[in-house]
């Protein structure tokens, strides 16, 4: 499969939480091809196509009975710590509509709404006995912790 197919595959197989970005596969096919474990053809639409050489395959049967890594990466997750990140993704999304598409006013709205949200943030930890203090001084505009 190309690049792109595997960082899909790799996201589905693991329920959504390893999302690999082409900054991390690949150079790690680069390498996993120097090493003689994969090789890579010319496909269709220019892409390289990567595929298992037999040293590649020994070594995947030689892992066994051994997890494969995106069960031991979905298996840590937590539906709540995913669902937290699919909301953040959404923000992101709804931040980037804003940009593009909203007047002046509501950019500056949108900014405000984000503030706040990141102050009820903080405010969340901050009711929280057991977690670490910090000096974040929860009225300023930006993160830096107070001096």
């Amino acid at each position: 499969m190309h690049g792109y197919h595997l960082m899909k595959q790799l996201a589905e197989r693991s329920g959504g939480v390893w999302r690999p970005s082409p900054g991390s596969v690949y150079p790690t096919l680069s390498q996993l091809e120097d090493e003689g474990l994969v090789i890579s053809n010319q496909g269709g639409g220019g892409r390289k196509l990567f595929e298992l050489t037999a040293e590649g395959k020994a070594e995947v049967e030689a892992r066994g009975d051994q997890p494969a890594p995106w069960d031991a990466v979905a298996d840590e997750a937590s539906p709540p710590e995913l669902e937290l990140r699919d909301v953040v993704f959404q923000v992101g999304a709804a931040t980037r509509q804003v940009v593009h598409a909203g007047t002046g006013e509501q950019v500056t709205k949108a900014i405000e709404i984000l503030k706040d949200a990141r102050r009820k943030l903080y405010r969340v930890l901050a009711e929280d006995d057991d977690a670490p203090t910090t000096d974040v001084d929860l009225t300023k505009d930006d993160d830096t912790p107070a001096a």
